[in-house]
């Protein structure tokens, strides 16, 4: 079978949900065809979900370079079937050793414009080839060169680009233009590519074939580290070997919690997904939201989000450098000192609770996919490179698009992100500490139904997974999860943004008069990607997101 009819076969299936009535065997729910068909090969093979969630992995780094890979980093949330056990795979980026808190400043300490966002500079030092390696090694069955081979497949072959690879090309045009090595692989002529396009990486084959071979050494030292090192230190970067040799994965203890009687685990620190996630549940389990009409509803979410985002940017960051009051902020009691605060009739200023409140918009981009297999082993993961094709640049002869998630961190304290956000010291630049992240790969779980998703999204990661466990709790599946109308407070800015066509001209008029200032995104945002097993029907559920390009598929093997 080719690779043009699989990418035809497998579109194809994820038009609507897909359902297993029978006996549960495995779903995979990715933002492209071919990672989730990359997830099912390895299944077949003889692989558990962590064996598909290593190809999974792999394969997006192929097929959707805008929103990760080798050059990236993420998140994995593991769940063990055989004896319950959870864990969280931190494959975050870092800062490189010889990165300083003002090096995005210049001498009045002023930000430079796009210095973090753009270019060289803007990278951490990746973490996601060390992340597939450590998750094969520990907790895969099959080798790690027989679960690279269909990414490694799509990089030499080629595949078909999509019309949201093309948007967010052109969105990061400018950019890319400015790297030839990456401008030779995705553009043609210095341009946007034509529709039907394909696109081959035979240098990412082969960076994918040396980690196949050697592990996490195929990528952190020899001939990739050389080429990446060369590439990178002659366009001014300050990576070095030493930074490449002492990246270590981490395994963190997940974020617990509950919410009305739903148990919600989800990414810990250095991502701030389950603490905002879980604080702003637990401050709206003190309200009858399904008694309360449509307006007053937002209102009351929005408030929660204002208060769980003021609290990432006072306290949050990376806490093997900071200590981070994490027992406090899950607190059920503070959650409800923070509810005293809040009112049906009214919405609060953010200037109230602290800080200025400037305007400003941002970008987006990272990926998501979520897996449970026919044993129950569960992995949700989301994955980055943060702005749509990260940095921009690309190591020559490494086929490695680098990150821009140094934008993460707080250049300066008071100022926004890429995404709007804005944080304090907690967050600041120090060699090898990791940045701040929104990522929240989560589980979900009631007397009756499992679930596992997550979502790209940038800042608004959080208040869509928020919205999602809500409907879960409201008893809704995952058709409802990933297509009902998103909304987002950040705390800054000072406003509740929806996505287009989100809200009603009554809900608008509504939450106006309540003293909210509202702005549409102007298109629709997230590409969550949903699996669910029900306990009683032994069911098992997978749905892409309807804004993307998204496969989702039971199947058994």
């Amino acid at each position: 079978m080719t690779i043009f009819k699989i990418l035809t076969i497998t579109i194809i299936l994820c038009l609507s949900p897909i359902v297993n009535a029978g006996m549960p065997k495995a779903a995979i729910a990715s933002a492209h065809p071919l990672a989730t068909y990359a997830g099912f090969e390895i299944l077949e093979q003889g692989g558990n979900a962590f064996d598909a969630a290593v190809a999974v992995s792999a394969a997006l780094a192929v097929v959707e370079p805008s929103g990760s890979g080798l050059g990236g980093g993420g998140f994995w949330l593991l769940h063990r079937a055989s004896d319950g056990f959870e864990t969280m795979l931190d494959g975050r980026e870092k800062a490189p050793l010889l990165a300083n808190r003002d090096m995005y400043l210049d001498a009045k300490g002023n930000i430079l414009k796009g210095l973090s966002r753009n270019g060289v500079l803007a990278a951490g030092i990746p973490g996601l080839p060390a992340t597939i390696v450590h998750l094969s090694e520990k907790y895969g069955q099959l080798p790690l060169s027989q679960v690279l081979q269909p990414a490694i497949r799509y990089a030499k072959q080629g595949f078909v680009i999509g019309a949201k690879h093309r948007k967010l090309l052109k969105y990061r045009l400018a950019v890319l233009q400015k790297n030839t090595a990456a401008a030779n692989i995705f553009l043609v002529d210095n341009n946007i590519p034509k529709q039907g396009a394909v696109l081959k990486q035979t240098d990412l084959a082969s960076a994918l074939e040396k980690i196949a071979q050697l592990g996490r050494a195929g990528f952190y030292a020899g001939s990739v580290a050389e080429k990446m090192l060369k590439s990178v230190q002659q366009a001014g970067g300050i990576w070095t070997q030493k930074d490449l040799s002492q990246y270590q994965v981490i395994e963190r203890k997940p974020i617990k919690g509950e919410y009305k009687g739903v148990k919600i685990t989800s990414a810990a620190l250095p991502s701030s997904g389950g603490i905002v996630l879980l604080e702003a549940l637990n401050i709206l389990e003190g309200y009858p939201l399904n008694q309360l009409d449509e307006i007053s509803r937002k209102h009351i979410i929005a408030e929660a989000m204002r208060r769980a985002y003021h609290d990432r940017a006072l306290y949050l960051g990376d806490s093997d450098f900071i200590d981070v009051p994490v027992k406090r902020l899950l607190d059920k009691n503070y959650a409800a000192g923070l509810r005293s605060g809040m009112h049906l009739d009214k919405a609060t200023l953010s200037a109230y609770l602290s800080g200025n409140t400037p305007e400003k918009k941002g970008g987006r981009n990272t990926t998501h996919f979520s897996i449970i297999d026919k044993d129950g082993n569960k992995v949700a993961a989301t994955l980055s490179v943060n702005f749509p094709f990260g940095s921009g640049f690309m190591a020559k002869g490494t086929g490695v698009l680098l990150n821009d998630e140094m934008d993460d961190f707080v250049s300066k304290v008071g100022e926004m992100n890429g995404y709007g956000l804005v944080g304090g010291i907690a967050n600041g630049i120090e060699p090898g500490k990791r940045m701040l992240s929104s990522m929240t790969p989560t589980f979900i779980e009631d007397a009756n139904r499992i679930a596992v998703l997550g979502t790209p999204g940038g800042s608004r990661i959080i208040s869509m997974v928020l919205l999602a466990v809500l409907d879960f709790a409201a008893g809704r599946g995952p058709e409802s999860w990933v297509g009902l109308p998103r909304f987002h407070h950040q705390y800054i800015p000072d406003r509740i943004q929806y996505e287009k066509g989100g809200m009603t001209h009554d809900e608008i008029a509504g939450l106006t008069k309540l003293g909210h200032k509202l702005n549409e995104a102007g298109y629709r945002y997230g590409n969550m990607q949903a699996v669910q097993f029900n306990k009683n029907t032994q069911q098992l559920t997978a749905v892409a997101d309807p804004r993307g390009e998204g496969s989702a598929l039971v199947k058994g093997y």
